[in-house]
């Protein structure tokens, strides 16, 4: 038994009524008549059933005990009898954002066993039973008190969980180096297989899968994008010389690693086709894991739970869950990695797993490339293809979702596709202005920077202070939030709008605390990302003897994980400087602001 049970007891009453609730409930039209409904309760096995009226909006319940003792003869009058005649109310609900303690105390003040939970719209997400809380406060202090506290274990539970799938998903790499014998590459990439597996059980049983704050959302990202990098080197430990000093090997590792879990891209290989096939496979191939995985740590970290009830299951059917929803991630990505590379086979790149990894490192909008001359001499129709697929990299996975279920997109959601689509066609006609670039080129270059995806063909150095501009600020811009792309984000650039009445005392109180902190957030990444582009260009510029302007260029592609490179950064790169641009990459990964959140909570 807990040694402070009611300690116990007042942290799981604490806890959203969302975690707990059934996701699986009947809901049926006022209309509906009493037999179907009967008929639909055994079939759903369930016990009761939520009335809802035409504009789907909760009205009343019914439930089994209803239709037997309010239907006299079900021979006769279940044939006429609707469930508004037969239903309870008016609807005792509960919102989504109350605790357990709040529904106990609705449910004893209107006498009730069970309450539909409901959104600020009205929209019933789901049922918690007076059971389940009985058996949820039995189960408190029932259990042996760990040394961990909540929010670290709430911490540890969700990160356990992304290291376990990231496991999971480098099987994959691992048996391609199997089957095609390189047994260096396949020992590292086993080894990191089985260190992200123990450690994610490891995390698990100290920890508890429950939501978390927005504090505790940018400690489990970068948490997790930090191990996935630092794990990710071990296979690169192996393949890098052993002439180098130990702190070099190991810097250059995890810069590398970092750079394929980041999705930055950019590379210390000036020509890969030197590694071993199985090991550019598993590059680009850490650029899918980490793309993917951080777009499941975005959308569960940060995503409200009520606001996925919209999706409904791509998979089961029902009420999409987390782990469904990262299933659908990689299911969607894996068809259209498989598509981009029967396109590039297609169309003349007849290595196939070249073209499985340019596959995955374009989708991920990573840009490691299996050798150095791959992109040389592409047809046009490869170009395409490989632009298109960088664009759907840098769209919203909730886009990519409702292109699959058919179904028209939000205006929201479109409004910032639409955004993304204007300002990289604006950028590319200038881009082919001021580049003395062919149109074919310009066109590459300005989705590869706006995607940042850094696919490029050679060094970026040659070009123009205006071309350069051009493609920096595509980085700074970045792709469309709840994507693989880096960068500001097309959404955060909406905020501005109401940057007039954030000025004005009598504008801001009027603005909501919401869109105060979403202007402010939006203000500090807009500075913080020149800036630390401009310190960290200066520093390069001196330690590597190149124009500023050209490791200006390297490091907005760095910390905007752009990818981009102006050839400044190689092997020969300092130890410390190379681990803190492997940590750049992580940060501008996580848009910086994520860290702002971690040690300046107030904000966020």
């Amino acid at each position: 038994m807990s040694t402070n049970p009611e300690k116990a007891v007042a942290y799981v009453l604490s806890k959203n009524v969302t975690e707990y609730m059934d996701k699986d409930v009947l809901m049926l039209d006022l209309k509906t008549l009493t037999r179907e409904a009967a008929t639909m309760l055994r079939s759903y096995e369930t016990d009761d059933i939520v009335v809802i009226n035409a504009e789907k909006f909760p009205v009343g319940i019914v439930t089994d005990e209803d239709i037997l003792s309010k239907v006299s003869d079900a021979t006769v009058y279940a044939e006429s009898t609707t469930l508004e005649q037969i239903m309870s109310k008016p609807l005792i609900t509960i919102n989504e954002k109350s605790t357990l303690q709040d529904a106990l105390h609705i449910m004893r003040d209107n006498n009730v066993r069970k309450l539909p939970v409901v959104s600020k719209k009205n929209q019933v997400l789901g049922m918690i039973l007076q059971s389940t809380i009985a058996n949820i406060i039995r189960n408190a202090t029932a259990t042996t008190p760990r040394l961990l506290s909540p929010p670290v274990k709430a911490v540890l539970g969700n990160l356990g969980f992304v290291l376990q799938f990231a496991g999971v998903l480098l099987l994959v790499p691992a048996v391609v180096a199997t089957l095609l014998e390189d047994t260096v590459t396949a020992s590292g990439i086993y080894l990191t297989t089985v260190l992200l597996l123990v450690t994610g059980f490891f995390l698990n049983s100290y920890g508890e899968k429950s939501s978390l704050n927005l504090q505790q959302a940018s400690i489990l990202v970068f948490s997790s994008l930090f191990l996935l990098s630092l794990f990710g080197t071990i296979p690169y430990l192996y393949v890098f010389q052993t002439e180098e000093t130990s702190t070099q090997v190991f810097a250059d590792a995890f810069f590398s690693s970092a750079a394929g879990f980041t999705t930055g891209g950019i590379s210390l290989f000036d020509e890969p086709e030197k590694l071993t096939q199985s090991f550019t496979f598993f590059r680009s191939y850490t650029q899918l894991v980490g793309g993917m995985s951080f777009i499941y740590l975005v959308i569960t970290a940060f995503y409200p739970e009520s606001k996925l009830q919209a999706m409904r299951g791509f998979i089961s059917g029902k009420t999409l869950h987390m782990k469904e929803l990262f299933l659908t991630i990689t299911v969607i990505f894996a068809i259209y990695i498989v598509i981009v590379a029967f396109l590039l086979y297609l169309f003349g790149e007849r290595n196939i797993i070249d073209n499985f990894s340019l596959a995955m490192s374009t989708l991920s909008t990573g840009g490691f490339t299996p050798t150095s001359t791959i992109l040389d001499g592409l047809l046009w129709q490869e170009h395409i293809v490989l632009m298109g697929a960088m664009i759907l990299g840098a769209l919203p996975f909730t886009f990519h979702y409702a292109f699959v279920r058919k179904k028209f997109l939000s205006p929201k959601l479109g409004k910032e596709v639409l955004a993304y689509f204007a300002i990289l066609g604006g950028a590319t006609l200038v881009f082919a202005s001021v580049s003395g670039l062919d149109p074919m080129q310009s066109a590459f270059y300005s989705v590869s920077a706006s995607s940042t995806a850094g696919l490029q063909m050679e060094s970026l150095a040659g070009l123009s202070g205006g071309a350069h501009s051009i493609l920096i600020i595509l980085m700074f811009i970045g792709g469309c939030g709840f994507s693989t792309a880096g960068g500001l984000k097309i959404f955060r650039l909406f905020h501005l709008k109401d940057i007039k009445s954030f000025i004005s005392k009598v504008g801001r109180s009027k603005l909501s605390d919401q869109s105060k902190k979403e202007i402010i957030s939006t203000l500090i990444i807009l500075a913080l990302f020149p800036t630390i582009s401009a310190i960290t260009g200066a520093h390069l510029s001196a330690i590597e003897n190149v124009p500023f302007q050209d490791a200006f260029f390297e490091a907005a592609g760095i910390i905007t994980t752009g990818g981009l490179s102006a050839g400044v950064i190689d092997k020969d790169t300092d130890p410390a400087t190379m681990i803190v641009l492997g940590f750049l990459m992580i940060f501008g990964r996580l848009e910086i602001i994520a860290i702002i959140y971690i040690f300046v909570p107030r904000l966020s």
